[in-house]
């Protein structure tokens, strides 16, 4: 595995047990079709449906992990959605979005979490 993937994977793991350490369940984790691929597909506390996209990064050279995160990512995740959903035909929920999470790993230390919540 590339040093960058094993960063993303990194990422999503600290996301996904933060997330589950507040009450939130996830669904799917890394779910592909044709369009790409979703990080994380959760439902909160609250039971919304929430497909969170991770980036992480171990500096802020290139700028905040979040953005990366540009308008056509947004289209592109808004498109993912909709085939998770259509796939997961039996899956119900009061309210859904897109969050955002941004994960800083710095060279010592722990990783530094911002959530985004309902970027699109």
């Amino acid at each position: 595995m590339r040093a960058k993937d094993a960063v993303g994977r990194y990422g999503e793991r600290v996301v996904a047990q933060r997330l589950t350490r507040r009450g939130w369940k996830v669904l799917d984790r890394n779910w592909r079709c044709v369009h790409g691929e979703l990080d994380l597909v959760c439902r909160d506390a609250a039971g919304a449906l929430v497909f969170v996209e991770v980036k992480t990064r171990r500096s802020t050279v290139f700028g905040d992990p979040a953005e990366a995160v540009t308008r056509q990512k947004l289209g592109r995740l808004r498109r993912l959605a909709a085939a998770w959903l259509s796939d997961h035909s039996d899956v119900r929920a009061p309210s859904i979005r897109i969050d955002v999470v941004a994960v800083l790993v710095p060279r010592s230390g722990a990783a530094e979490i911002r959530h985004v919540e309902a970027v699109g």
